[in-house]
């Protein structure tokens, strides 16, 4: 009896031990797994986007920009109505061009004076010789200095009226040549150029609609050179440094991809943890932000998550 059942003892630890070999293969393996993907850090991947907005009233007339496309900076992807701009510049070429006709000629309008001036003088020249040679008085001569005296500050008089009102007609043109600049740049404006080269992510108007200045037309990213914005602990700042390389490992579902990216940027105050944000340590209370540069292969998206390992 105690034969049997030393025997089915032994019979059942076998039967156990058939299924605890396979379970305890797959938790060390999994184990394993879990030491393998001990990251450092983790967080979302970042893109550099901009919202490209009108900067002028106007009828769109066009606008060349998909969802999904690639365009290069300083590309024209549309224009907005410009006529009334256009029209009101040559209005301001014509005003310039009345203001600078009222110019005064000053050399026309002095050179009668200037010849009286002239004149007096040489009857002067003529009467000095006369009072020297006893063949006139000097009360003659006091008369013809007199009247050169007067001639000279009736020219000085004109000439300072002459010039003060070409300055100001200088001034009233050049105000108006500031306006015709003023419009130059409002036309280029209405010209829309792409400021970044990237990828259209949302387009948020089409032509024939009416664009106000600041109205959203679309927005555009950077994807080629995508961020990772993470979160490290005080004891971890000593593991990086700006310029450094590290390994990122993109979250695709059931399987990860490896990247090499850079530290570009490392926050010089604790903040505390996000809570969509788990570091190595889950304990740390105050955290601190990096941004890691990596070269887009078209897999990372923004908003994906990717880890960290030092």
């Amino acid at each position: 009896m105690e034969n049997y059942k030393m025997y089915n003892f032994r019979k059942l630890d076998m039967r156990n031990l058939k299924f605890i070999l396979p379970v305890a293969a797959v938790l060390f393996i999994c184990s394993c797994k879990d030491s393998e993907n001990d990251y450092d850090a983790s967080g979302t991947f970042e893109a550099t986007e901009i919202v490209v907005s009108s900067e002028v009233s106007g009828k769109i007339l066009t606008l060349d920009v998909q969802e999904g496309e690639t365009i290069a900076a300083g590309e024209t992807v549309g224009y907005i109505d410009s006529v009334q701009l256009w029209l009101k510049k040559k209005q301001l070429i014509n005003s310039v061009k009345a203001v600078k006709s009222r110019m005064p000629e000053i050399n026309k309008q002095i050179a009668v004076t200037e010849q009286q001036l002239t004149s007096q003088k040489s009857e002067k020249e003529r009467v000095e010789r006369l009072v020297r040679a006893d063949a006139a008085g000097s009360k003659q001569l006091d008369d013809i200095n007199n009247s050169v005296a007067v001639l000279e500050r009736q020219l000085e008089a004109q000439k300072s009226s002459l010039e003060i009102a070409s300055r100001g007609i200088s001034e009233d043109a050049a105000t108006l040549q500031i306006q015709i600049e003023q419009i130059d740049d409002q036309l280029k404006k209405c010209r829309i150029a792409n400021p970044l080269s990237g990828t259209v992510l949302v387009k948020y108007t089409e032509a024939n609609e009416l664009a106000m200045p600041g109205k959203a037309l679309y927005k555009i990213a950077d994807l080629e050179n995508m961020i990772l914005k993470a979160y490290i602990t005080a004891a971890q700042l000593t593991q990086l440094k700006i310029g450094q390389s590290v390994k990122i490992f993109a979250d695709f579902g059931e399987e990860s991809r490896e990247y090499q990216a850079i530290v570009k940027w490392i926050s010089d105050k604790a903040e505390f943890t996000p809570k969509t944000i788990q570091t190595r340590d889950e304990r740390a209370n105050l955290v601190y932000a990096i941004k890691l540069s990596v070269k887009n292969d078209g897999f990372l998206k923004i908003g994906m998550y990717g880890e960290v390992k030092f």
